[in-house]
């Protein structure tokens, strides 16, 4: 069999997190960083050095090569919609970082923008590649837990002050959307609603009890889920020293609780109740946003290759990404009007 030719990948945005993206890259034999794209040409010198490939700071130039066939997107947040449109154009998958966009608006335009051109679009949620979420993932579809009546996420994080204050959008508005929940709880928030399947409802609270920003560092709120279930999410980035997240699943035959992406709980009717060797592959981002190592994102860079291959949608499409996004806006909006708000 005639071994395939590599998929070249190209970066825009050579922030801390795209770092992880080029090493998950030149880590799988059937992709291969080719280009980077920075914002301005003294930072696009230093990425070429630090990337060891080509670097330019105009789109047009970057996406006019021919041996980029995927983009990722590692800009923040609010700045993802732009470059997405202008690499669908150009007829180039994408892979973009959590969370989709800060906006539904803004996530629409971009999952229409990738559906015009005839492109595929993947969004970076590698915890759902996580061995121990897996597990959970199939004992639920299995029905071994029954019934499904709860499910809590608990992203109780600490960040340092030095990271936001290093940083010109980290936990703004514009540029991140908000800050602990659409920043550190959406993956977290996504792996909820992947189990429970689509909110109904959410009542919530946000406040800024800590850190200096305009977003949130402290979140509560109770969810209801269309299939009956009941939910509940806290978060925060300023609830010292910060703890590994946790996602609790309750069905009316038993539970199955995930602590830092490891299975804890493992209590099931008619099944022993040790626990069930999980694996903290990929680590978690409790106190330190880059305790986390590539593997997982090298896996979603595995199954982008093959769903362009295959012509078949990646593991995490603009869709499923957009449901997390709804929920925590739904939250934020909730905060704002005090009171239960329907999504």
């Amino acid at each position: 069999m005639t071994k395939q030719k590599p998929l070249g990948f190209g970066i825009i945005g050579t922030g801390a997190i795209a770092g992880m993206h080029a090493a998950a890259i030149n880590a799988f034999e059937g992709s291969e960083l080719v280009a980077v794209l920075s914002s301005t040409a003294s930072r696009a010198k230093q990425a070429a050095e630090k990337f060891n490939v080509p670097a330019d700071f105009e789109i047009d130039q970057f996406l006019s090569r021919e041996d980029i066939d995927v983009v990722c997107i590692c800009t923040h947040s609010g700045n993802h919609l732009e470059p997405a449109i202008e690499a669908a154009k150009a007829g180039k998958h994408i892979l973009l970082e959590k969370p989709i966009e800060v906006s539904t608006e803004r996530a629409d335009l971009l999952i229409n923008a990738c559906e015009e051109a005839g492109v595929k679009l993947g969004v970076i949620f590698q915890n759902r590649l996580k061995p121990g979420y897996l597990k959970l993932k199939e004992a639920v579809r299995a029905g071994k837990i029954g019934k499904l009546l709860m499910g809590t996420a608990a992203i109780n994080w600490y960040r340092d002050p030095s990271y936001y204050s290093s940083s010109s959008w980290k936990g703004t508005k514009d540029g991140d959307g908000g800050a602990a929940l659409i920043n550190q709880g959406v993956h977290t928030i996504d792996l909820l609603l992947d189990i429970m399947g689509d909110a109904e409802a959410v009542y919530g609270q946000v406040k800024t009890m800590v850190h200096k920003i305009e977003g949130e560092d402290l979140a509560t709120a109770i969810v209801n889920f269309k299939n009956g279930a009941l939910g509940s999410i806290t978060g925060g980035t300023s609830l010292y020293p910060g703890n590994p997240e946790r996602l609790e699943i309750y069905g009316e035959k038993g539970n199955i609780i995930l602590e830092g992406g490891k299975i804890v709980t493992w209590n099931i009717k008619g099944e022993e109740t040790d626990v069930i060797p999980g694996s903290d592959i990929g680590g978690s981002g409790a106190s330190d946003p880059m305790a986390i190592d590539f593997k997982l994102h090298q896996g979603q860079v595995e199954d982008m290759v093959n769903a362009i291959r295959e012509d078949r949608a990646p593991v995490v499409t603009g869709q499923d990404a957009k449901r997390s996004l709804a929920l925590i806006l739904g939250i934020y909006r909730s905060s704002v009007e005090n009171k239960k708000v329907n999504l």
